[in-house]
Parts: structure tokens; sequence; C-alpha cells
């Protein structure tokens, strides 16, 4: 006997959710992408991206013109940025040195057998720092410093986190102290694949010819990313499409005051078209305003700054938000104010706040540190411009203005009269 035919009805609603499904499978993708542009096999959401290979293929290089590499080995999404300005970018904790490391590193790596050591990585990595260039720019390794075991060290770790090494034995920590880290040591395999993604580059900076090579900072920032655009006017409305969808996903939010003429003119017209778009796939919220525009994860899985969030340092930066929002909204009062103006805030507030904040934050003289703090989460979220000690609040930080404060018991404050809460508007 042959089987019997599904009712129409439910043969539709199968195909319906099976349709939800990819969808769902196609947004972990991509927003697993969008945080781990270089994904080892072992991440969870590995899998998601495999079987939505080619249709994350198609969708970055429509939107943003990233290109996408999906292997058995792992994932590579090579972001590009499209604001080579911004400074609040990076890896959490490295400076000019750091990076000059890491390159060396990686260019160890590339020449080395499949196993490698800590120490061996060291000494080959100072072979390279030894090169007359680097020594005119004032790059010196020699590992007899703990700093520079330290910064050894952290390079280790950003390529353990990336995959591109996978630890078989040893530890890296006692390689740092001064009492017998020549004899301590450890053992990497080296993932070539993951390594090869490493640089995102449209093209490498060993490609250029001594005299071709671009002198200027800027201009080498340039070079590494400057893409063929084709000479139509198709080809130019793709490439400012490309420009803000990379800006719409990787920055807080944009200012349309921020953007050049051409740009500023497209923004206008498909802004929304364009957040829609994004957002049905991202599966963020737009928020639109005559300022500019911001697409919003309320999930905070696509930030590495979240605010609101828990904390001594985060409760502070809510504070200084509001008191900046305030002074944007009280036309009577400059909107320019200064680092220490903020640090002077923050001691009134201990009076009110203190009490729900960690001890060593209440010393006299620890406000400057979280107004530091504070300023450059505010900074990094594009909610200020802050130089030479100047601070002007930018319009979307209006959008993290308070009520009036509230002391709401929690179940446990009963007890321990220890929590509070401040209610967005």
């Amino acid at each position: 006997m042959s089987a019997r035919p599904l009712p129409r009805q439910d043969s539709q609603r199968i195909s319906e959710l099976q349709k939800a499904q990819q969808q769902d499978e196609f947004s972990r993708g991509l927003r697993a992408l969008l945080m781990r542009p270089l994904m080892t096999p072992e991440h969870e959401d590995f899998p998601a991206v495999r079987r939505q290979a080619e249709r994350l293929r198609d969708w970055f290089a429509r939107e943003a013109g990233w290109p996408l590499h999906v292997e058995r080995e792992g994932a590579r999404l090579f972001k590009r940025p499209a604001n080579l300005a911004d400074d609040t970018r990076g890896l959490p904790g490295y400076d000019g040195r750091r990076y000059v490391l890491l390159c060396l590193a990686c260019a160890v790596l590339e020449r080395a057998d499949p196993q490698i050591t800590l120490q061996l990585l060291g000494e080959r990595v100072m072979q390279l720092a030894a090169e007359p260039m680097l020594i005119s720019r004032g790059v010196e390794f020699t590992l007899r410093s703990a700093a520079e075991r330290r910064d050894l060290v952290a390079v280790c770790k950003t390529l353990l986190e990336q995959g591109v090494l996978q630890r078989v034995a040893g530890d890296e920590e006692s390689f740092i102290h001064e009492n017998g880290w020549a004899q301590s040591d450890a053992l990497y395999d080296v993932q070539r694949r993951m390594l090869a993604g490493m640089l995102a580059a449209v093209r490498g900076p060993s490609t250029w010819r001594i005299e071709d090579a671009p002198i200027a900072f800027e201009d080498r920032l340039q070079s590494l990313v400057a893409e063929h655009v084709v000479d139509s006017e198709q080809g130019r409305r793709d490439a400012l499409r490309h420009h803000l969808a990379r800006r719409l996903l990787d920055d807080p939010v944009i200012y349309t005051a921020s953007l050049d003429p051409d740009a500023q003119a497209y923004f206008v017209n498909q802004r929304g078209a364009m957040a829609g778009r994004l957002c049905d796939a991202t599966g963020l919220t737009a928020e639109q305003r005559a300022e500019g525009l911001a697409l919003t994860d309320e999930s905070a899985q696509l930030t590495d700054v979240s605010m609101p969030a828990e904390g001594t340092e985060a409760h502070a930066t809510l504070l200084v938000a509001e008191h900046l929002a305030q002074r944007l909204r009280d036309v009577r009062d400059s909107v320019v104010t200064t680092d220490e103006a903020i640090a002077a805030f923050l001691r009134g507030a201990v009076d009110q706040y203190g009490r729900y904040w960690r001890k060593s934050a209440r010393e006299p003289g620890a406000e400057k540190e979280l107004a530091d703090i504070a300023l450059d989460r505010l900074y990094r979220l594009q909610l200020i411009a802050h130089q030479d000690g100047q601070i002007r609040p930018l319009p979307a930080i209006a959008r993290f203005a308070l009520g009036e404060t509230q002391l709401r018991p929690s179940t446990t404050q009963a007890a321990n009269n220890a929590s509070t809460e401040k209610t967005l508007l």
C-alpha cells in the first residue's frame, strides 16, 4: 500500500516551520560571523555557518562587499572597516608594540614546523625584531624582562583564541616570572588554515615594492583596504551602499553629519530600506532619528561594550550619560565639559549612590579612575566626542536619559538592603 499524502494544510505548516528554522539558522550564523570573523570548527555556530554557507556568502557580498570563505577547517569573514579613523577598535590590552609582535609571531609560524614551543617562538620573534628597520622605529624585544615575556604570552593567548595555535602541553603563565622562566615552556600545534586567515587586508603589505609603498600612516592604512570600484554609476552606488552597511554593522551609530556629501545624500534617501534589510537578516532593531541611524541589539550579543550593564563602573557610566544628556537638552548650558568636571560630578554622586558601589570606588581620589572608565565607554559607544580633556555629548546619548531614580527593594534586599534600579524612560 502506498502512504497517504499529508493534508495540504499540514504540508504547508511543515513547509513554514522548515522555512522559519532555515531563517533562524541563517541569522545565527550571520550574527556569529559578525562577532567571530575567524571561526574555528569548534565554535558552537560553525555547523550552522557550514549549512548556510552559500546563502551567507551571497548576503555578505551583496550587502557589505565582504568575502566569506567557509571550509571544513573553519570560516573566515573578511571584514574590512569602513571608518579607518575609528581608534576604538582593536584587541583588548594591545598597544602598537604588541601588534608588531603579533605580526612577527604570525611570520614565524608561517615558516614553522607543524608544532612549535613557546620558547622557540619567542627566540624566533626576537630574531625578526632585530631587523634594522624595526630597531630604527623603536621596536626592541629581548625576552629579558617580565614585561617583554608578558607581551609574548599575550600574543600567544590571542593566537590561541583565534584558533591559530592549539595548546598540546605546558602553561604560559609561569613563563612570565623572573625565576625559572627559561625552564618553563608550552607546546602548540600550528593550524595553518586559521593562520592563513589572520590577515583581512585586500592587499598584503609584503606585496608592495619598496619604491612604491606608501609612506604616511593614513596612506598605509588605506592601501590595506582599498578595493576596486567599477567606474559606473551603479558601481559607485554599490560602493556607497557597502560603505554604509559596514558602518551600520560595525558601529554603534551613524551620524549623518559625519558622512561626506555623496554618502550623506545616499544615506538620507536609502537608510530606511537599508536598515530594513540589515535588521531582517541580523535580528537588530533600527532607531532612526533626524541626526542619524543606529542598529541596536537588545540581547547584547553583538556588542563588546554593553550599556546599561551591572557593576560599579557600569552604574557610574549610566549616571554620567544621564548627566551629559541633561546638559545636551538644556539650551541654556554649554554642552562642552571637561574630565575634571565629570570626576567632580562622580565625587558628588558618592553621597547618594556610594553605598551601592564597591568600597574602593568610594575612596577619595577614586572618582578620577571611575570617570576615565565611564568616559572611555561612552566614547567607544560614540555617545560623546572626547579630545584633549574636552567632552561634548553627541545626540544618541539622549536615549539613555533617565527618569526620577527609584530605589526598589529586590527579593533579597529586605535582608541585605543592597540593590538599586534606575528605570529607563
